[in-house]
């Protein structure tokens, strides 16, 4: 499915959230789809299953999946949804990302050409999905 660098100072159940979300989000997850059980995956990942639990835990309360008792976790169709608050925190996020690249000397032309290649990425991903 994807690998988890342990060698990173990010923790791991922090890297396994960010490459879920990722997945997510290009709709390689889709919604409604289960996830793989904290026991399976912790044996593909090889890494202590509390750790995939923790990742599960933090996805669910992001509101990128969902849990039923016996069955497993989900992906949440609702957070294809635009929610306000997740959107307002991605801005923030993003303003100083942006306002470090600025300081560093990346232009306002860069990062244009940036958006513009990863708006390119995400519409063919979708493109691509449907064919």
């Amino acid at each position: 499915m994807f690998e988890l660098d342990l060698r990173s100072r990010m923790p791991i159940y922090e890297q396994l959230v960010e490459k879920l979300k990722e997945l997510m989000i290009n709709e390689v997850l889709k919604p409604d789809e289960q996830l793989p059980s904290v026991r399976s995956l912790a044996q593909q990942l090889t890494i202590n299953p509390n750790t995939i639990q923790k990742a599960y835990r933090e996805l669910e309360n992001q509101g990128y999946i969902y849990s039923v008792k016996g069955r497993g976790s989900f992906v949440n169709p609702s957070s294809h949804i635009q929610n306000t608050e997740k959107l307002m925190k991605v801005k923030e996020e993003l303003s100083k990302l942006l306002s470090e690249a600025l300081y560093l000397g990346m232009t306002a032309d860069d990062l244009k050409q940036m958006i513009a290649d990863i708006e390119a990425s995400v519409g063919r991903e979708h493109t691509d999905d449907r064919n």
